[in-house]
């Protein structure tokens, strides 16, 4: 299954996992575009708030650019670098031309929704 990730006027597609953590999320876009402010986390990643609890399945898991992460249940995590760490993995944007650029280095607004 696929989403769409907006990040400012730059759109990319991901590829979502297949677990119960995606299929909450899934239902949430189904109900229409879910919004997250993002603020950059030590240099590797933009984290923001759901709102709500989505199911985990944490393991171990090595990061890289553009991995979609749910972290501690109720935040959604964008990587542009690499960590180690117990995440849920949600999914991994495609293409990552233009990833890192529009992220960038400060507070963002991310739109997440079905299809791309």
């Amino acid at each position: 299954m696929k989403m769409t990730v907006q990040v400012g006027e730059s759109t990319f597609t991901a590829t979502l996992e297949d677990n119960a953590a995606v299929d909450a999320l899934v239902e949430m876009m189904e109900n229409g575009p879910v919004t997250v402010q993002m603020s950059d986390y030590a240099g590797f990643e933009k984290v923001g708030a759901l709102g709500i609890s989505l199911p985990t399945n944490n393991s171990q898991t090595t990061t890289q650019a553009g991995d979609i992460i749910l972290y501690q249940g109720n935040q959604i995590v964008l990587f542009y670098g690499s960590n180690s760490w117990s995440y849920t993995r949600l999914g991994k944007i495609d293409d990552l031309t233009g990833w890192s650029e529009a992220l960038g280095s400060g507070d963002v607004s991310v739109t997440f929704s079905l299809g791309g």
